[in-house]
This record gives structure tokens, sequence and C-alpha cells, in this order.
């Protein structure tokens, strides 16, 4: 069984090139985030995907960071309406912590990449406008004009101005892009309007301009030998971007357009992500509560069209959990539901991975270290939580803490750090507790008093594991007459001074057992 990004590059050993181009493209309109960022992500899968073939490949990223600024993103101020029309390249940095606009959005981004694993040449469109790299093709672009207009009048409904030309200068005057029209040229000066009421002139060597979208999306098609891009599916629409340039780059440009791996979007809680509104998650937020390998799970697990929903916080912790069984699947340690689920899963496991381990490594549980984490803040002490809870593989029931494989130490505090950050930025209000010192002033009636001292006297005399514990505590409250519920909150009143808490028997036996024994029979 072939991964789609395999059979993506499969396909793709049919064409008859001497290296392949997998393109990547984001514009700097703010926060870069794992919805935008897809196209870096399947693209260098795809290039790894190719480089197994045998295949010459590599991957590029391409930052449209000369395009306008259509909306002021989040957070920045109100004041930042007065770039809106100017290339990303020509605005300030918000904070003066940059060089400008482009760096202070583009440079958390990149920082993230070797993280994931993610090697590419990046480049700039801002640079290679400046650097004449666009030069050729714009000349080309407007000697070929008329028929560009046709080729975009094939599928608009109002067709263009007779003068229209595929070219943007940056108005002089008021510094926008995207309010200027071309109407005429003389070898390399084009003659414009602006919205602005300016008229004026521009040398294409200055780069003080651009090309229209879908003729600059060709061009880069050309400049670069493009043989694949990955892209959002809003260019994919019929009659879209890379309907119109894959024409323009045929006729125009004589190039064949490049295989397209169009994408659906990343809803964030079921909401569009937008940097305007600051409804957005980064990859560097991804990696505060998260190892980058179920990032590329996330986007790999399903195919590229199909609908993905982001949600941090409690659907996080069963993300994590299904992660960590296809994980145990791969190292078969555990069993599948049939041979094509394993066979399948096992498949979206190795593509995910940056690094893949000869062994099964060792990894606790996200879930039960969300109430591990929160009892102490101590490693040790939380490996002896993990013992005492059978979180531990077999093979390592009898190890302690100090004793650990370098490797397993790691994992574990990495986990644990994210499982902190977790905590503090996404878990909601129910998931979080604290132990109470001294015994909180809480009203309990006799029935949960009586519950809370059999239960002492049962932890007195024997040791149980959680399953044990939790039939055990069933059998008591039967006994009472109590109803579950009562009973509970009788635990979670007196340890935390809360009606609510982590699943009890666990729990409990998280908890040094004479510290709880104490607060059943409340002497502390």
């Amino acid at each position: 069984m072939k991964h789609w990004t395999e059979r993506i590059a499969s396909d793709l050993t049919n064409w008859e090139v001497d290296k392949h181009v997998v393109a990547s493209g984001t514009s700097i309109s703010g926060s870069i985030h794992i919805g935008n960022s897809c196209d870096v992500f399947i693209a260098n899968a795809v290039g790894k995907s190719l480089k197994k073939l045998g295949e010459d490949a590599k991957t590029i990223w391409i930052a449209d960071d000369h395009d306008p600024l259509r909306k002021v993103p989040y957070p920045l101020p109100e004041s930042y309406e007065k770039y809106l029309g100017v290339p990303y390249s020509q605005i300030p940095c918000p904070e003066g912590c940059c060089d400008n606009f482009v760096e202070h959005f583009e440079k958390p981004f990149l920082e993230t990449l070797p993280v994931f694993g993610i090697e590419l040449e990046t480049y700039s469109g801002f640079k290679m406008y400046h650097d004449g790299v666009y030069n050729d093709y714009i000349r080309k672009s407007l000697e070929r004009a008329p028929r560009i207009r046709e080729i975009f009048n094939q599928y608009r409904e109002h067709p263009l101005k007779a003068d229209w030309l595929p070219y943007n200068p940056i108005c002089t005057e008021c510094g926008r892009v995207n309010t200027t029209t071309a109407y005429d040229y003389q070898k390399d000066t084009v003659f414009y309007k602006c919205q602005c009421g300016h008229q004026g002139e521009m040398d294409i060597k200055s780069g003080e301009g651009k090309l229209t979208w879908r003729v600059e999306w060709a061009a880069r098609w050309k400049i670069f030998g493009v043989t694949c891009e990955p892209f959002g599916k809003d260019h994919a629409a019929s009659g879209g971007s890379y309907d119109v340039s894959k024409v323009i780059s045929r006729e125009i440009f004589d190039y064949q357009a490049p295989y397209p791996v169009p994408y659906e979007w990343i809803t964030l809680k079921g909401d569009a992500m937008s940097k305007s509104k600051g409804v957005f998650f980064t990859p560097g937020q991804w990696l505060e509560i998260g190892a980058p390998e179920t990032l590329n799970y996330f986007l790999f697990r399903s195919k590229p069209l199909k609908h993905k929903d982001f949600d941090p916080g409690m659907p996080f912790l069963d993300f994590t959990d299904q992660y960590d069984r296809v994980e145990q699947i791969f190292y078969d340690t555990e069993e599948a539901a049939s041979e094509k689920e394993k066979e399948k899963l096992k498949k979206i496991y190795e593509v995910s991975q940056i690094n893949t381990a000869d062994s099964v490594p060792f990894q606790a549980s996200y879930r039960f270290l969300t109430v591990a984490r929160q009892i102490t803040d101590d490693p040790e002490k939380i490996f002896s939580i993990l013992k005492r809870n059978s979180q531990l593989p077999a093979d390592m029931e009898g190890a302690e803490y100090r004793n650990l494989p370098s490797d397993a130490k790691k994992r574990l505090n990495s986990r644990l750090v994210h499982v902190e950050n977790w905590l503090e930025t996404y878990a909601p209000g129910f998931v979080k507790f604290n132990v109470q010192g001294t015994l909180p002033d809480v009203q309990i009636n006799e029935n949960q008093e009586l519950f809370l001292s059999k239960v002492a006297d049962m932890l007195e005399t024997s040791d149980y594991n959680s399953q044990e514990l939790h039939d055990e505590m069933y059998l008591i409250l039967e006994e009472l007459g109590l109803k579950p519920q009562k009973a509970f909150q009788a635990i979670y009143k007196v340890i935390i001074g809360k009606k609510q808490g982590p699943r009890a028997a666990s729990f409990l036996l998280s908890l040094d057992k004479d510290f709880v024994i104490k607060r059943f029979r409340r002497e502390a």
C-alpha cells in the first residue's frame, strides 16, 4: 500500500525531466499558520518520496512578499490600515524587532522548519523582482498581453478592458500596488494610472512592480522548472488560478504546468483560519504542545482534499491517544482492527516520522500526564506515578527514573513540557486542579464520610491497581446505597476542593497513600 504522497511521487517518475522541483509558496500577510503552510509540509513529503524512488529532486519555498497588504493581520493596530495596498516588503516591522514586516512574520515560521525535518531552498518574490529574475517574463507578458487578455476573459464574467496589461507598478505617489492600472508601455517603460489620482511611468528593471498573480505563477514555474506544487483548493476551483495559469504557462511561456496537489483548508475549532481575525494556529504553537511528528501525522493521516479541523483543547488529548496507538501498531506492540487498517496506519506513521527508531520508543500517555503533572513537577515522582498506575510497558515495570535510557528520559521530559504548556494554555477549567495542602472547608454528608473511611481502611490493608481499586470502591458505594456521582464528589471535595476531577481510582493511586488515608479520615 502506498501513501498518497508516495503515489504522487510515483506518478512524477513518468515525467521526462532531469530533476524534479517541488514548489511551495506562502503569502506573508501575517502569521503563517498550519493551514497556509500545508504547501511546505506536502511539498517536503513528496520531495522525500521522490528521492526514495531514486529521483533527483529538491523542494523550494517562495515567499510572496511583494504582494499587497489586503487586511491588517492580528494583532497589529488599526494604524496599519494606512499600509493597505502597499507591498509587504515595503511595510515596517510592527514591533521594531526585525528589518521589516516580512521578516517579522516569516522568521518564526522558517525557524520551525528544521524541527520538522524540512529542508528547502527559500526565495523572496521581492528579491526576484529587484534582481531582474522576472524581467524577460514581464517583457514577454507585455508583448503577448492581447492573448493573455483572451485567456483571462475565457474565465471571466466581465471582460478585461482592451488596454489592460498584466503588470502592476507600485505607485510612486501613494506606494500602493493593487490600485494601479498599467495601460501602455514602450520597451521597458510601463505607463500607469493609480486610484489615488497619480499618473506615472515605471521601468520594469527597477523591480518596483509585479506581474499579475496568475501570470506570475506561470512564470515562476518556468523559472524554477517546477514539476509539482501543492496549493489551496481556492486555486484549484474550476476557472481558478491553476486553470488560467496552466494555459498561460503553455501558450505564453512554453512550459508544461506542474503536477497539481490541491488541499482543503484546515479549520480551527470549526472556524476558518483568518490572520486578520486572529483565528489561527501556527507550527510554532504546535511545537509548544506536541512533537513535530504529531503535526505531520495530523496532515498526512487523510487525503489532502479531506476536511481537517483542529482543536487544541480536549480533542487534542483524543488526537494524541490516536497517534500513540498508531505508533504502537507500527511497532507491532498493539493489534490493529484488521490487516488493512494495520497496513494503512503503518504507512501513515512512516510518512509522518522525521527519524524512525529501530524499536518501539517509550511514550507515556499524554492524557495521563495531564493528571500526574498537576500532582507534581518532579519527573522522578511522575515516573513513580506512572509505575503505580501500570502506565509502563512490561519491559520497564521494574525500572527507576534515574536508570532510564537517555532516549526514554528525553521523550518523557519532552512530553511533560508539552503537557505543561497544554495545561497552561488550552486545558479547559474542569481539567485543572490543585491538590489542597490542608483539608478544604467543604461539606459532605454522613454516607459520604463513611464511604471515604471505608476506602481509607481498604487502602491501608492492601495494594491495588487502578481497575481493582475502581471495582472495590463500587462495591463499597453499593453497600452504602450511595450513588457513584456522590461518592466520587466526596473524594474530589476533600482532596482538590472541587466536585469533579480525574478518574478517581488512578488519581488516588497517583497520590501518596498515607496522604490519601489521612485526608479521607479527615486527619490532615
